[in-house]
């Protein structure tokens, strides 16, 4: 049985159970959780100290008779050892949950950037024509302003050549 049910069947508290099992020592079992898991026996001793209590003995003074082997402490190891397994079990599995998220993450970053830079290659294809198209227009237009400045300097040169001759420059 629990703390709890054994404090109830002897009439005393809890706390009063704990303080009884620390301060004289005794050698109670205990569950996977670490709780007091107390016998027929135990409350058989248990009964003996809190009558030896109730006739005036103080708590440092009381004797408890034993009369079998007790395991209580060496009992704990098998349990302790069971206990660290299963936390490092779930530590274990926690770590693999971790690692998980973490590819998950990483994957989706990629997936992301890799996004990212095909939107930028198509927008530098997109800018590379236009630059293309803009130098063809500037190439046509230069041509045309050529040809009028040719035809413009022809004029000009024309007109000298005409006033050079009146005026012998």
């Amino acid at each position: 049985m629990n703390t709890a049910t054994a404090a109830k069947l002897l009439g005393i508290s809890q706390s009063t159970l704990k303080r009884w099992i620390k301060e004289l020592d005794l050698d109670m079992n205990r569950n996977e959780l670490g709780h007091y898991d107390i016998c027929d026996e135990d409350i058989t001793m248990l009964k003996q100290i809190k009558k030896q209590i109730q006739n005036g003995t103080f708590l440092h003074n009381v004797t408890i008779s034993r009369n079998k082997n007790r395991k209580g402490k060496t009992a704990i190891l098998p349990k302790e050892t069971t206990t660290v397994d299963t936390f490092l079990q779930r530590i274990d599995e926690l770590e693999k949950k971790v690692n998980e998220k973490a590819d998950n993450v990483v994957s989706y970053q990629l997936l992301t950037h890799r996004k990212e830079i095909e939107d930028l290659e198509s927008e530098i294809k997109r800018l590379h024509l236009k630059v293309e198209f803009l130098e063809r227009k500037l190439a046509e237009s230069s041509s045309k302003e050529n040809s009028e400045i040719q035809v413009n300097s022809f004029k000009i040169n024309r007109k000298r050549s005409l006033l050079s001759m009146l005026f012998h420059f």
